[in-house]
């Protein structure tokens, strides 16, 4: 397991569930969503300080040093997109640890990322399910974000089940299943986009880079 791929990974996507404080649908999820990121953020440190100092690495890169893949950096959008994001990306890290049983940061992280991936499966059904449009959002949701997918299984080294493309069977027929059950459909023909795991993203990154680095930024060597 990469440990700088997926510790920018969850801090990427902890940095935009809490970017829902104060603004989710419902106080209950506001609280969830904060819990959430906290838990990813968690991981990301771990993850990150196998690599070097966590916050130089948090704090101190550009873009394009960053190795997170594409999906996580996506815009909140409305709650539907968020809750897609969701889904697509941690059924793909419950695949991910639950292929490295031997390393601490998985072992832990697994069980704090099948809840992640429960709940997301339950709002896709009650959003799928629900009114017309809550089902109109979920399916431009994944039309916009299932062109990231891909990227997720790009990198094939690894010692457990052939590496990450041997993770694509398990993840599929999950996300299958839970939008199946939601009345949605996955996408067919989507053109796939790579280029995060190069350092090579979207905008996005930038503009949330900017708020989340601005602070150490500007202040760089202070304590408290």
């Amino acid at each position: 397991m990469n440990s700088l791929e997926i510790g920018d990974d969850c801090l990427v996507l902890s940095q935009r569930l809490a970017e829902w404080v104060t603004r989710a649908p419902t106080l209950e999820e506001d609280v969830a969503l904060a819990n959430l990121s906290l838990d990813l953020l968690g991981q990301a440190r771990a993850l990150l300080s196998r690599v070097g100092d966590e916050d130089e690495l948090a704090y101190l890169r550009g873009p394009g040093e960053f190795r997170n893949c594409l999906l996580v950096e996506q815009p909140n959008g409305d709650f539907a997109h968020t809750v897609v994001r969701h889904l697509l990306y941690t059924s793909f890290l419950f695949e991910l640890y639950g292929a490295h049983p031997q390393d601490d940061v998985a072992a832990k992280g697994v069980k704090e990322i099948a809840y992640h991936r429960d709940y997301a499966a339950l709002w896709t059904r009650r959003l799928g399910l629900g009114t017309e449009e809550s089902h109109r959002r979920m399916t431009s949701a994944l039309d916009a974000l299932w062109p990231f997918t891909a990227e997720l299984f790009a990198e094939d080294a690894g010692p457990a089940r052939g590496g990450r493309a041997g993770l694509r069977g398990a993840w599929e027929e999950y996300v299958g299943a839970v939008l199946g059950e939601a009345g949605l459909t996955v996408p067919q023909g989507s053109p796939q986009r790579y280029g995060g795991r190069r350092g090579e993203h979207t905008g996005h990154l930038s503009a949330l880079l900017d708020e989340m680095q601005a602070l150490h930024r500007a202040h760089q060597g202070a304590t408290w």
